[in-house]
């Protein structure tokens, strides 16, 4: 009787020890994504990879890292091109892994469409109609999903919103053989309004509602959301770039 008992207690410690081990590994992947060092967060959760292959935690927070690395590398040449697409190729095979293991939660269409959008924007948006219309259906059921935190919510809103605005770039007549026509500014505001409503202190949306706005000639909304930038904190690794940009972007419709 001792040894079936001794068995099982030595099972569930062992279970125990390699949950805590998974989950020591993602908090020190996320506090290095907080810091916005990429490549060490990366590397954690590799590891948590390689100890839970099959864990929809560790596969969109691989998706996320992919993403981040990929959006900061140079592009100034073909080969260069090449590796940050591969990146965001990666980024992909993370998240369409994550909706396959985690089909019930926002986050994994989340990051399956954040990475489909990159890669749209890489080859050009009007060129890849399809992986745009997916990034729409994706963001869709994460958006009915609703349940992985607010900020990812936002993101989702945040997302949608930046879709419908680079699509209204170009005339409906021009994208409804693509199949794109849907696209629309005023959409396209809204979502922006949303994801602002629920993470008023991210600087991206408010930067990108101004230009919004600037393009519906809204300058005095769009000088609303610019003014409050300055004082917004630090919350991601392009903010500063942001808020320079957002003082150019005053400068450029004061007369407005």
């Amino acid at each position: 009787m001792r040894k079936p008992l001794l068995f099982l207690f030595t099972v569930l410690i062992s279970s125990l020890l390699y949950s805590q081990s998974v989950e020591s590994l993602l908090e020190e992947g996320d506090e290095f994504t907080r810091a916005f060092q990429n490549e060490k967060a990366l590397d954690k959760y590799l590891q948590a990879d390689k100890t839970s292959p099959n864990n929809w935690e560790v596969c969109w927070r691989l998706s996320r890292a992919y993403v981040d690395i990929a959006e900061h590398m140079p592009s100034n040449n073909d080969e260069q091109e090449e590796a940050q697409l591969k990146k965001y190729e990666l980024s992909l095979q993370y998240a369409e892994k994550c909706v396959r293991l985690a089909p019930d939660k926002t986050i994994s269409y989340l990051r399956r469409a954040i990475a489909n959008g990159r890669i749209a924007l890489f080859k050009g948006v009007f060129s890849a109609a399809g992986l745009v219309n997916d990034v729409k259906e994706d963001i869709d059921n994460a958006i009915k999903l609703n349940n992985s935190g607010t900020d990812n919510l936002a993101t989702a809103h945040y997302v949608l919103g930046r879709t419908h605005a680079k699509l209204s770039e170009k005339s409906s007549i021009f994208r409804f053989p693509l199949g794109l026509a849907w696209g629309d500014i005023d959409d396209a505001i809204m979502h922006y309004k949303r994801a602002i409503k629920l993470r008023p202190d991210f600087i991206m949306y408010r930067l990108d509602l101004a230009k919004a706005y600037i393009e519906e000639d809204e300058y005095d909304l769009a000088r609303e959301q610019l003014n409050k930038i300055p004082a917004l904190p630090i919350l991601d690794e392009d903010d500063q770039k942001m808020i320079a940009e957002s003082k150019n972007l005053l400068k450029e419709i004061k007369d407005q």
